[in-house]
Order: structure tokens, then C-alpha cells, then sequence
């Protein structure tokens, strides 16, 4: 059987409600998803009843954007059994929604310094949770202004776009001190996008797992079959839990398939029942 540990919904920049991701899930096969919006639990709730009604297991998950020490870099965490309740990521979720509503003003006023005719309210009206750089490739595409998503991304609002404005984003030490206290399960979300030399992410491995990291995604949707070795080979070398998922986020990103990714991927569920293992091992709830 086969599992999908990383997946949006509209409740951030997917196009499938929670209800939908968690049906496609059961209809495609797959035994069990983690739900992993970014910045937000708000999906949560509806996944899991979903969950219930479709047979199929739903992890309560976010998706953290997190700042590397330094300014030099930036790298994504998916947090696992996150309880919904939990204060003091709330809290960090609430400062970062706040800048992330300042950048999204400053995008539409870069576009518009452009001669590009867009509305911060056009832009909200796509949105079902989260405003984010999704449905501004969205406008711009309605707008005429571009071809199509990637376009979008690659010219105007990714990140050497002409109106990129970067976001505010946690250090990962803070976000772990977070994880850690509230029970979650983390994971570096995945390492291709870090761009290091391999040993430098190996480097940074040793630095996340003495801040509290709990594992690595190895399996992913654009890890070629080299990097999956590698990255199996460095999740071991650090004793981390290994994970993987598609990153699905719909017809926003429409080469991914849930649970399929480009077409190969395959995460067995193996892999979600040594997490819970490790989990029961600390006392912790699955």
C-alpha cells in the first residue's frame, strides 16, 4: 500500500477542498495522507472527518517556511500529529499570516508599479484559505498578462520574479522548540530545493537534529532516483525518521499527481508505521 505524507488543500494554495484531497485519496488507492497546509490548520477538522467517511487515515499536519540562520537560505518543514489546539504554534502561524498579508499588498504594488492592472481584492477572491503566490499566477494568467502558472512564477512573482517580495518566515530553531513542545513529528521538506552540495546538507542535517529534527523526506515527486539514495543514505547516517510525499497542491501544480507525483512515485507505508513506533517510543499519541 502506498501513503502521501505532504498535501494541500484550499484551506492554503491547493485547489481540492479537504473533503475532495481526502476522496481523490481514497480513490486513487492510498491508505493513508497527512494534510500539510501552509501556515494553517484550518483544513483539519473537515480531512479528518473526511477521513472517516472515505477509509482512509488522515495525519493532522502544516507545512512551516522557515529562514535559515543568517539570511542565507530558506527551507520548507512538514510537522506530523499536530494538535490542533496547540497555543504557541497558533501564535507563530498568527505573526507570520500577518507579514505574509503586508507582502501580498507589496506584490500587487510592484505588479502594479508595472503597468500590470491587478487588485490585492481580485487576488483574495481566488482564495478559499491563505492568500498566496498561487493565486497571483492565477490573476495574472485571467489578466492576459501571462501564458500560464509557471510563466507567472518565472517572470513576475518567483523568487528572482521582477515584484518578489520575500515573506516572513520563523528560524528553524524556533519552529522546533515549537514542534518539539507541542508533540509533533518533524520533517525536512524536500532537500533538492535547499540547492546545497551534499555535504552541506549533510552538514545541516547535524545542526536540525541537534535542534530536535525527527526526519527528512526522501521520497518526493522531484527527487531523481540518485537523490533518493543519497537522501536515504543521510537520513540514516542521522538516525532520522524517513518520509515522502507528493507535495500535491491540485491543478496549481498540475504535473502532480496525489500519491503518484510525476508518475513514479511510490511511498510505502512502512515508512508511516516506524514513525508511529518511534512516536509510541516517546510517549507521544498516533
Amino acid at each position: 500500500m502506498s501513503i502521501d505524507l505532504h498535501t494541500h488543500t484550499t484551506a492554503s494554495d491547493g485547489t481540492c477542498s479537504p473533503t475532495e484531497l481526502v476522496k481523490l485519496a481514497s480513490e486513487v488507492g492510498l491508505e493513508a495522507i497527512a494534510v500539510t497546509d501552509h501556515d494553517t490548520l484550518s483544513g483539519l477538522d473537515e480531512a479528518q472527518a473526511a477521513g472517516r467517511m472515505f477509509g482512509v487515515e488522515v495525519i493532522p499536519g502544516c507545512e512551516l517556511s522557515l529562514e535559515l540562520e543568517d539570511g542565507i537560505g530558506w527551507l520548507h518543514m512538514v510537522a506530523l500529529w499536530v494538535p490542533q489546539d496547540a497555543k504557541a504554534l497558533n501564535d507563530a502561524f498568527e505573526w507570520v499570516i500577518e507579514g505574509r498579508k503586508n507582502r501580498n499588498h507589496e506584490i500587487v504594488e510592484k505588479l502594479r508599479q508595472q503597468g500590470i492592472s491587478i487588485t490585492y481584492e481580485a487576488v483574495a477572491a481566488r482564495a478559499e484559505g491563505t492568500i498566496g503566490r498561487p493565486h497571483f499566477a492565477q490573476e495574472l494568467v485571467s489578466l492576459g498578462v501571462v501564458s500560464d502558472v509557471k510563466e507567472a512564477f518565472r517572470v513576475w512573482i518567483g523568487d528572482y520574479g521582477r515584484a518578489y517580495v520575500p515573506k516572513r518566515k520563523l528560524k528553524p530553531k524556533q519552529a522546533l522548540d515549537i514542534l518539539n513542545e507541542i508533540g509533533a513529528t518533524s520533517i525536512l521538506a524536500h532537500p533538492f530545493a535547499l540547492n546545497m552540495k551534499p555535504q552541506d546538507v549533510d552538514e545541516l542535517l547535524g545542526k536540525l537534529k541537534a535542534m530536535g529534527l525527527d526526519g527528512m523526506e526522501v521520497y518526493y515527486s522531484e527527487h531523481s532516483d540518485v537523490e533518493v539514495k543519497r537522501y536515504k543514505e543521510l537520513a540514516e547516517k542521522h538516525d532520522l525518521l524517513i518520509s515522502g510525499g507528493s507535495d500535491f497542491h491540485g491543478t496549481n501544480k498540475p504535473h502532480i499527481a496525489l500519491g503518484k507525483g510525476r508518475g513514479k512515485l511510490h511511498v510505502p507505508s512502512e515508512l508511516l508505521e516506524k514513525m508511529k513506533a518511534r512516536r509510541r517510543e516517546m510517549g507521544l499519541p498516533v
